[in-house]
């Protein structure tokens, strides 16, 4: 579907699916948490939903391993580094998916395992 054909509801419950991942600042596991619950509730009546909470999942899932590995490597010091680029990375893919999924274009986010297909 265009990013013209899509309905602005639409497009807000796909920028929701992205934007709630913040939930996870303020509540643990919420980054999974919070596009999960807009992915259950508006997955069987958007397709456009769907698509964009499966990313926004398969991100945030992604960047908790990453996040767990990264927690067991500051026994060697690179933890540290690596923690720091991956929360920046973090912050920074979630706003631009926000950004894409609101314009309507479907986004993929770099580095991210498939759990959900």
């Amino acid at each position: 579907m265009l990013p013209n054909q899509l309905s602005s509801d639409e497009r807000l419950y796909g920028m929701l699916c992205h934007l709630l991942a913040f939930v996870g600042l303020v509540v643990p596991l919420g980054s999974i948490i919070g596009p999960l619950v807009i992915w259950l509730i508006k997955r069987e009546q958007y397709a456009y939903v769907d698509a964009q909470g499966k990313e926004s999942l398969n991100f945030q899932i992604s960047m908790l391993i990453y996040g767990i590995i990264s927690s067991i490597l500051i026994i060697i010091f690179i933890g540290i580094l690596t923690s720091i680029i991956i929360g920046i990375a973090w912050i920074v893919l979630t706003i631009i998916g926000t950004l894409r999924a609101y314009e309507g274009r479907h986004y993929q986010y770099p580095l991210t395992i498939r759990f959900l297909k």
